[in-house]
């Protein structure tokens, strides 16, 4: 992962203020000198995937080389934790990619391919089989309590379970390669180039509904409980897609999409799923280039936007203009997700065990 040195952060920050069309001492204050954020001492230097709260004090941060940590004060402090059935060395050959917890029933996914599964919020843990057959690697779990899970794979295969892992029901009954046989010749830019994989795989919570994106960045696709298959839509866009997400991770509220050279566009809410071309707006973000890599809404107005070299965005105008915060200076590294569980509790997780918690305030 990069790792940036402090002159770095320097010519950053200039960069930032430069994009913004004026001067540092022009900026208003709330771009220059106001932190919302403050970095969290973590016993880990890993870079960091995914974190779950079991309640709003008790959560779990999961991570490269067998990260596992959990917190009891709400994520103020943080204690390394180790799988009983998974000797030290064979745990640190593990990325831990993503944890899911509901009602004190909890999962873990990672690479190579494994799946955990506890049910006493984290005091033990099973490791569930996964059959060699299963149709590329495991790449997102959501716990959804009484033994019930989803899973879901590289190939988008999304997979339910109702007895703890212990057997599991598809839900996509036709394989991507198959929808894009099907559709390679109604105008889908990119689909001939498709190599079986997905990426960005992000669920909608109201819906279950997900989206993903092609691995070269060419095309995105979204399914509904209920379908058969999922649809494929263009980016319409010469740039390719760099990530994308729900708004309010709500599909009704909208879609955004990040792209390469660090372009944000957000689409209207209700947005035609159905259709080849879904229609984004441009929003500009004035990144410098930097990737962005996550938004996350803290509610209908304070958007949050992350990025590569630490970049940290945010709008008070609900995304329709964003302004550089200089929250993750002091973090020289990619930020990679951006999650808020309520308006009070919210986090960022990124690359050289950066870990950053909301500490509120208001723009001026």
């Amino acid at each position: 992962m990069e790792v940036i040195d402090s002159s770095t952060i320097d010519r950053r920050a200039v960069l930032a203020a430069t994009v913004l069309g004026t001067t540092a001492s022009s900026l208003p204050s709330a771009a220059l000198d106001f932190r919302s954020w403050e970095r969290v001492s973590l016993p880990s230097s890993s870079t960091l995937y995914d974190i779950d709260f079991d309640t709003a004090e008790h959560g779990y941060l999961v991570g490269a080389r067998g990260t596992l940590l959990e917190t009891i004060d709400g994520g103020k402090s943080w204690k390394p934790r180790t799988f009983a059935n998974l000797d030290e060395e064979e745990e640190l050959g593990y990325r831990f990619e993503k944890v899911s917890f509901k009602d004190g029933e909890g999962w873990v996914i990672g690479k190579p391919a494994i799946l955990l599964h506890t049910q006493d919020a984290g005091k033990s843990w099973e490791r569930i089989p996964l059959s060699p057959k299963l149709p590329g690697e495991p790449n997102g779990i959501v716990a959804l309590g009484n033994n019930k899970a989803e899973m879901t794979t590289s190939s988008g295969s999304v997979y339910q379970t109702t007895n703890g892992g212990r057997n599991w029901k598809a839900q996509v009954k036709e394989t991507i390669d198959a929808t894009l046989n099907r559709v390679s010749s109604s105008g889908v830019s990119g689909a001939s180039y498709y190599t079986g994989q997905v990426t960005n795989l992000k669920r909608d919570d109201t819906s279950g509904g997900y989206l993903a994106i092609s691995s070269r960045g060419n095309f995105y696709l979204t399914w509904q409980p209920g379908q058969d298959f999922w649809i494929p839509h263009n980016r319409n866009t010469p740039k390719r897609i760099q990530s994308m997400g729900f708004v309010k991770n709500d599909a009704n509220n909208g879609l955004w999409m990040t792209l390469n050279g660090g372009a944000l566009s957000i689409s209207n809410p209700n947005p035609d799923l159905t259709t080849e071309n879904p229609q984004f707006n441009f929003v500009n973000l004035n990144s410098g280039g930097y990737g962005v890599l996550d938004l996350a809404w803290r509610d209908d107005n304070e958007v949050w936007a992350v990025g590569g070299a630490g970049t940290m965005y945010v709008s008070y105008d609900g995304g329709k203009t964003f302004k550089f915060n200089k929250s993750a200076d002091d973090a020289p590294g990619n930020l990679y997700n951006v999650r808020f569980f309520d308006k009070n509790r919210g986090f960022v997780l990124g690359s050289d065990g950066i870990l950053l918690k909301y500490v509120g305030g208001t723009s001026s």
